[in-house]
């Protein structure tokens, strides 16, 4: 049995016209290209087997993100971080995005456990895009500011993630502004002809928050059908930080599950149905109920995600000719549903609020490879996507007992769909040189009521978007790359029509007239790739224009929240350069660095300037690997951060920021990964090894002190 990730995954599409007839357009389009490619034939799919790497670069393994397409890191232009899944498994994570801390270009905001946020390049939440095997994570009511939806995919069932940083417009669309992040889920492949089945068990526990984590897999199958899945249980409690204290409430628990079938009705097909569910029953909002920065209270008695839940169902026929036209042919179609229901008390008031929110997206994407000749290739497809928002919300008064209808968070019923076509040319001249060039149109069709005005609206913003990239290999061992590229975001329905409250003690209020977003973008970097040396280094620069902004109105409400609503605004700035390496002092021992910096500047449309929101400090990673033996890894690191004192002015007010700058900080840590057994593994960890007390800059929540962690991975 080989388990593998596959796939050149599609990323995004919407509707073109009237959204009543999307299923039929959709239908039609995948029926017309799969009856083309049916009466062809396949030579056979080539996998790429799960790489187990040590180290943070992974320069020669095989990516697909970045150009739709298999390729090593190190041969494509884009600045490319993989993270694989034991590298995901040894950290631990709550959530998913935690496994980004130190990594090259990357860099993690947690508002509150059970959340997180990937910061790429200054740039966060729907400014930067998120994928699940190819599809959209990213929907209609996804904040720009740092939300919790990667949290809602399991961090225990992911084979991989990919982030490709910098605009990655042309072959993703909308929001990859400042980057795509993608997630792999594994696949299992089988090559004889009777059944096979095997097994899995993962159990881990950590001491700082008494985390307890298990999981349960399978899979099955035989030549040309396969058979897998699992469930996941995490179950934490309050938070110790390194003062000592316990933060309360900090406690959560999450339970998931997943399934995946793939049939080859041929050598020549494929076909894949999966379906992922993650739930968080009652997550508590820390930096709402706990006094922040500048507080001498909470901003509310209760604030609780209850439940915030992902669900997710995917389908994928993958067709490869021997003789045609096309070298491949990939349709996926998806539906994700992601509910965000809350409960909320302002501190000090009698009126709980009982919201139900939800998203339903639906997505497909066509897209097809040809090579033209030996030297050029083709990538070009069509997505779409349409997503439906229902939202509502229940406020009772606790003193009567009266429950009666309010405003919603969002407006009911609002809708956003879109329909883009792309085509991207790969050229590679002579021996060292390669060009690639692309071209991507989007429209999209938005409809909400206003909901200070119950007037309809309805806005169709349309753009072109496009790369250049640039490699040159000086050496088999040496390229050196540029990217140029521009990015594009439309307001979504969270920009347009949110109304209520927000963190930071605000109110919010609708703006149905937001322009959209865009980014020019260019970098320029190296990378290296010998027997004993790996290395990336780059630089970047980005002008990102008509930044949609919070801007405080100069209203106060009755309960003393400050009325803000978003406006396009601002320009900003944003450089830095990010850079990771690895050299082999012996073939047992490693040793690993990664630093990063970014600065951003914002100036207003009335000349103000000020340093841009949220902007990582200079951060990084160090550390050795020794592997004495095969069975046995051993991982001493330091994370670490400088202060960041360069603070926006929303940054001075917001209560999850020290105003006077965040202080700079480091840890000790420890990973030793033992295999025991033949089918048993034993993982230890120990992190923050001084018990040192910090946070990370622009997190609502201090980070765990000492933290004792152990896990057993058993497979039968």
């Amino acid at each position: 049995m080989l388990r593998v990730y596959r796939g050149l995954p599609v990323g995004e599409c919407r509707l073109p016209t009237d959204r009543a007839d999307w299923l039929a357009h959709l239908t039609t389009l995948s029926l017309i290209l799969s009856a083309t490619a049916l009466g062809l034939h396949w030579p056979g799919a080539v996998v790429a087997a799960e790489e187990d790497s040590p180290d943070p670069l992974t320069l020669g393994t095989e990516q697909i993100t970045a150009t739709r397409g298999s390729r090593l890191t190190h041969d494509v232009a884009a600045a490319v971080t993989v993270i694989d899944q034991s590298e995901i498994e040894a950290a631990m994570p709550q959530v998913l995005p935690e496994a980004l801390r130190g990594r090259v270009g990357a860099f993690f905001q947690q508002t509150t456990p059970g959340q997180g946020t990937a910061i790429i390049r200054g740039l966060k939440g729907s400014q930067v895009l998120h994928l699940v095997d190819g599809m959209r994570l990213n929907n209609a009511f996804f904040r720009s500011a740092p939300n919790q939806y990667l949290a809602l995919v399991d961090p225990y069932s992911v084979a991989r993630m990919e982030v490709v940083r910098g605009p990655s417009a042309t072959l993703y669309g909308a929001d990859a502004m400042g980057g795509v992040v993608q997630v792999l889920t594994p696949e299992a492949h089988f090559v004889g002809t009777g059944w096979d089945a095997s097994g899995r068990f993962y159990g881990s526990f950590a001491s700082a928050d008494q985390a307890k984590v298990a999981r349960a897999e399978f899979e099955a199958g035989r030549r040309g059908l396969a058979l897998s899945g699992g469930l996941t249980y995490q179950e934490y409690e309050d938070r110790e930080t390194g003062s000592g204290n316990k933060v309360s409430p900090s406690g959560y628990r999450s339970k998931a599950a997943d399934f995946k079938l793939i049939y080859g009705p041929s050598t020549n097909s494929e076909i894949m149905f999966s379906t992922q569910y993650l739930e968080q029953p009652n997550t508590p909002r820390v930096d709402e109920l706990v006094p922040g920065f500048g507080q001498t209270q909470p901003s509310s008695d209760i604030f609780l995600f209850t439940p915030n839940r992902r669900e997710f169902y995917h389908g994928r026929y993958r067709f490869t000719p021997e003789h045609s036209w096309f070298n491949q042919l990939e349709i996926h179609l998806a539906h994700q549903i992601i509910t965000d229901d809350r409960r909320t008390q302002d501190f000090g008031s009698v009126l709980l609020a009982n919201e139900s929110n939800q998203s339903n997206l639906t997505g497909l994407t066509i897209q097809l490879d040809s090579s033209v000749t030996r030297d050029v290739t083709l990538t070009y497809g069509i997505e779409v996507y349409t997503d439906d928002i229902d939202s509502s919300r229940l406020q009772t008064d606790t003193q009567t007992g009266m429950t009666q209808a309010v405003a919603a968070r969002f407006p009911d019923g609002s809708s956003m769909d879109s329909f883009s076509v792309y085509l991207n040319d790969e050229w590679r001249i002579a021996t060292a040189w390669t060009f690639v060039a692309g071209i991507r149109y989007s429209q999209f069709d938005l409809e909400l009521t206003d909901p200070s005005t119950g007037n309809n609206i309805e806005l169709s913003p349309d753009d072109f978007t496009g790369n250049l990239s640039l490699s040159y290999h000086v050496t088999p061992s040496v390229n050196i790359v540029s990217n140029l590229g521009r990015g594009f975001r439309p307001p979504n329905i969270f920009d347009l029509g949110t109304l209520g409250p927000r963190p930071g003690n605000r109110f919010n209020i609708a703006n149905p007239g937001l322009r959209p977003e865009s980014v020019n973008s260019i970098d320029l970097g190296v990378k290296v790739l010998t027997g004993q040396v790996q290395l990336q280094a780059f630089v970047f620069y980005s002008e990102y224009n008509d930044k949609i902004t919070s801007v405080a109105t100069g209203a106060i409400t009755p309960d003393g929240r400050t009325v803000v609503r978003s406006e396009n605004l601002d320009e900003v700035t944003v450089s830095g350069f990010e850079m990771g390496a690895r050299y082999d002092i012996s073939n047992e021992l490693h040793a690993y660095g990664v630093l990063n910096y970014t600065r951003g500047d914002e100036q207003s449309a009335i000349g103000a300037e000020q340093p841009a929101d949220r902007i990582p400090p200079l951060n990084g990673k160090v550390g050795v690997v020794y592997a004495p033996a095969p069975e046995l890894r051993i991982e001493p690191f330091v994370l670490f951060a400088n202060e960041q004192d360069r603070l926006s002015i929303r940054d001075v007010n917001d209560p999850r920021i020290n105003p006077a700058g965040t202080d700079e900080w480091a840890t000790v840590n420890l990973h030793l990964d033992w295999r025991f057994a033949p089918r048993s593994r034993l993982g230890f960890r120990v992190e923050n090894l001084f018990d040192n007390d910090y946070r990370e800059h622009g997190s609502g929540i201090d980070a765990r002190g000492l933290n004792i962690g152990v896990a057993i991975d058993t497979w039968f």
